[in-house]
Parts: C-alpha cells; sequence; structure tokens
C-alpha cells in the first residue's frame, strides 16, 4: 500500500484548514474580484486544495486552473522512463503558465512534498530534469521573481512528509502532529488568524524600516564553520512579510513567513559557511554543507548527504554558483521555537537566517519595479535557472552590519535582533 492509499484527511483540524484556506486568500494572495489564479497541488493535499478554490470562488475569483501531480507518477518517470526524456521538460505547460501571468493571473502553489522521494534515483537523472525543468520554467518563475504578481506558497500535511517529522509516531498521529505544527506556524490556531497577520506583517515591517534606514553596504556572518562577508547589492531594499506586486496587489508569499530578506551583490560574497539545518531540494536531501565563496563564487562545496546533488545544482548554471537572496530570521521565531526539523524550506528557512543560490528578487531594490535586467544586473543582482534557500543561521551565530567606511553595526547575537 502506499502512501497515499489511504485519507488521513479525518486526522487534522477541519476548522483550521478553513481558516487556514480563508488565509491563502485573503492574507497570502489577496486574491482580487475577477482575477485568475493558477494553482498548482498534490492529489493527497485535495482536502486544503478543494477549500482554497472554494474560498477563491467566494472572493470573485475569475477562472481556478488546478494542475495537479502525484508522487508515483513522478517514481515511474525514474524508473521507466526513456533515458533522452531526462533531458526534457514540458514547455509547452509552463509557457501557458507564464502567458497566464501576463494577464495577471495569480499564483498559488500547495506544498507538501515527500522530502526524500527521489533519494534512491540515479543522481544524474535527477539533476538533468531538474535542469530542463527550471529552464523550461523560466519564462513563468520570471514573472515571480520579478513580482509582476500576486503569488503564494502554502503547506499539507501529507504522510510521507510527517513520517519523516515524526518517525516514532503511526501514520494517523504523524500526520495530526505535522497538520497542527503547520497550522501553528501559518497563525491559524486562533480566531482571528487574519487579525493576527496584520500584527505580525506591522512587526516585520519594523525590521525592514530599521535595515533599510542604515543602508548597509554588508554583512558579517561569524558562527561554527562560518566567517562569510556578504556583500549587498547597490540600491539594495529589505522587504518581509506583506509587499506590493507590481500589479498593485499587497500579498504574503509565503505562508508562514517570519523573515526579512534582500539581495546580495553577486560578486562581492567571501569567505566560508557551513549549513544548519538539511535542506530538501528536489526529493533530495542534502545535509551538512560546507561551501566557500571567492570575489561572490563558490569556489569548493561539501556536503556529508547528497554532495552528489549539490554539486549538479550548482553546475545548472553560472549563477548557480552565487547568491540571489540573504534572509534574517530571528533564532526565537516561532517555527524554531517548535523545536521540529520539517526537512521543508518553506518552514525550516523560518526557523534560521538563510542565504539563496541563484535568481535574485527584482522587488528588492529601490525601484526595483523600474529597473531593466540590464540594471539589476549592474547593482549586483544575480540571474540563474535556480533559487534555492538554504539555511545558515542559529543560537550560536552573529551577524553585523558594515557600512562602507568600516563601521560596524550589531544586528543579530546568538541569533536574536541586537
Amino acid at each position: 500500500m502506499t502512501t497515499h492509499a489511504r485519507d488521513f484527511s479525518a486526522s487534522i483540524d477541519p476548522v483550521k484548514l478553513d481558516r487556514l484556506a480563508e488565509v491563502v486568500i485573503k492574507v497570502g494572495l489577496q486574491l482580487q474580484p475577477g482575477q485568475d489564479l493558477v494553482l498548482t497541488s498534490s492529489i493527497p493535499a485535495l482536502p486544503l486544495t478543494r477549500r482554497i478554490v472554494e474560498q477563491a470562488y467566494k472572493a470573485g475569483a475569475g477562472l481556478v486552473t488546478p494542475i495537479f501531480s502525484d508522487d508515483e507518477i513522478t517514481l515511474a518517470r525514474f524508473r521507466y522512463g526513456q533515458d533522452d526524456s531526462f533531458d526534457r521538460a514540458a514547455d509547452w505547460l509552463y509557457e501557458g503558465m507564464a502567458k497566464a501571468f501576463s494577464n495577471n493571473a495569480a499564483r498559488l502553489a500547495v506544498r507538501g512534498d515527500n522530502p526524500s522521494l527521489l533519494s534512491g534515483q540515479d543522481p544524474t537523472k535527477v539533476a538533468r530534469a531538474n535542469k530542463a525543468n527550471s529552464t523550461a520554467y523560466q519564462p513563468a518563475l520570471e514573472k515571480i521573481t520579478g513580482f509582476d504578481i500576486n503569488w503564494n506558497i502554502v503547506a499539507y500535511p501529507e504522510l510521507a512528509w510527517a513520517k519523516q517529522v515524526f518517525p516514532g509516531e503511526t501514520d494517523d498521529v504523524a500526520v495530526a502532529k505535522l497538520a497542527d505544527a503547520i497550522f501553528a506556524a501559518s497563525r491559524v490556531d486562533n480566531d482571528d488568524p487574519i487579525g493576527a497577520w496584520a500584527a505580525h506583517n506591522a512587526a516585520l515591517r519594523q525590521r525592514t524600516e530599521w535595515m533599510n534606514g542604515h543602508k548597509f553596504h554588508a554583512l558579517h556572518f561569524t558562527g561554527p564553520g562560518t566567517d562569510l562577508t556578504v556583500g549587498l547589492a547597490d540600491d539594495h531594499e529589505w522587504m518581509g512579510g506583506a509587499s506590493t506586486a507590481k500589479n498593485g496587489v499587497t500579498c504574503n508569499p509565503n505562508i508562514p513567513t517570519e523573515e526579512v530578506f534582500t539581495t546580495p551583490h553577486a560578486r562581492r560574497v567571501s569567505g566560508h559557511v557551513s549549513s544548519t539545518k538539511p535542506l530538501s531540494y528536489q526529493g533530495t536531501l542534502i545535509d551538512e554543507i560546507s561551501v566557500r565563496f571567492e570575489e561572490g563564487r563558490i569556489v569548493e562545496a561539501r556536503a556529508a548527504k547528497g554532495e552528489d546533488v549539490l554539486h549538479k545544482v550548482l553546475d545548472t548554471d553560472e549563477g548557480a554558483r552565487r547568491l540571489g537572496e540573504v534572509a534574517l530570521v530571528p533564532h526565537s521565531s516561532p517555527i524554531s521555537r517548535s523545536g521540529i526539523l520539517f526537512y521543508n524550506t518553506l518552514f525550516d528557512e523560518n526557523a534560521s537566517c538563510h542565504i539563496a543560490l541563484g535568481q535574485c528578487y527584482a522587488k528588492c531594490f529601490v525601484n526595483g519595479d523600474k529597473l531593466s535586467r540590464d540594471e539589476i544586473a549592474a547593482r549586483g543582482g544575480n540571474k540563474s535557472l535556480i533559487h534555492i534557500d538554504w539555511m545558515i543561521g542559529s543560537d550560536k551565530v552573529d551577524i553585523d552590519g558594515l557600512h562602507e567606511d568600516g563601521r560596524r553595526v550589531p544586528v543579530m547575537r546568538k541569533g536574536e535582533w541586537a
């Protein structure tokens, strides 16, 4: 029996699931009357996906188009697919998504991936398929990284993921525990989740205003296995929580979110850094990452687990070895306090400061919505087919803000805002 053969929705609080669906539409997307929605989801996440679609139409959505995936179908490809098929992807599908986004459709991803789905498959095939998919997805991804539209990612507690997070529990209990953890992190475990998100967004806005007021030239991270200087892009701007897309809609792209983030300078990163949590990437776990940067580029990279996949990711293109994001998260964030290792970047990145390999966010510049690609690159923004976050923060990491004249300002001490 596969992990999808049984329905575990009875283990999940239906009231909180309804609240999560409402938060997705009203806070995550702020879906506008008449606006179309392109939605991707796995089949096991149908209990949440159906509620989201219902909330979308109640909010006046135009057309909601769902696109579904399934773990067993994905594995069938790697087990039986023709070799040359791993260098191809459904470009026609992504071209259609890009066209929808150009016509102002919103984007939503419901995620509950098995972190180890592809860990037993040929890493070369996994890397080839990921690269082909990233290349095909680029026209649609540019609309998201450029923040042309309102978009959001939210999670659902699928069984395989739940069993990895809570391996000692029965199936029903593991799903219930993961569901409760998702609800708490997503601020729907109270009677006024919309109000809770408004207060949280205000607190994140205070942090971004403080960082933007300093206009740091670089950040210096120090801790076990880490001595890293991250130069910040010229005219960078810190963001966090609710932000306004180019289409004028204010949305929360990630639920949950605890980070404030900006764009590093792709050519001004130096030193070494070690990961503090595993990275789950396209069904493969990459753990104990350690890399060294010179002039913005990773020149050495190691991992205790998943190193082959890591090296293939870094070889995706020139920008894959450079940074596209740096984000600050206090160690005392609710997700960190939960003590749960989620094996899911959406959650683990919100328990820890992190950096991202690859594509930068165009919105993280002053007047970023008016800058061309060449202007973003001239300011230090990175371009790549990938954007992969991995965690480098803990209660043992200090961060200083560096001004161009050499002055230092404490930003974080032992993982907390200073």
